[in-house]
């Protein structure tokens, strides 16, 4: 059966921007992250039948603490070592928030979304 496993608001404190400034000052990320898959329950009731939560986190926090211009590049990274980590994968989608980001007026985040 086609199942979706994903970790959901992860929050993030990093240094990704564009502009000087954005990388010395950091900003509030959060990420949300999904994956589709086919789950047989016929087979053995074992973590390796799934997706691991926190191995999806650990990609997450990985990434997110590698500092980019683009939160784009960031999202193309995730997405990428999640496909090598988990190659059986029918499709997967992240969504990247940054949170009160600076553009000359009252926003309350910018987003970002990629699917594979």
């Amino acid at each position: 059966m086609k199942t979706k496993i994903g970790v959901k608001g992860a929050e993030f404190f990093a240094y990704h921007g564009f502009y000087d400034e954005e990388q010395k000052t950091g900003h509030t990320f959060i990420v949300d992250f999904e994956v589709f898959f086919e789950y047989k329950s016929e087979e053995k009731d074992q973590l390796e039948n799934t997706v691991n939560y926190e191995i999806l986190y650990q990609i997450c926090k990985v990434e997110m603490y590698d500092v980019s211009r683009l939160i784009e590049t960031v999202a193309y990274r995730i997405m990428k070592k999640v496909q090598i980590d988990f190659p059986y994968l029918l499709g997967g989608k992240v969504m990247i928030q940054k949170k009160g980001p600076q553009l000359g007026g009252k926003v309350d985040r910018t987003v970002i979304e990629m699917e594979f």
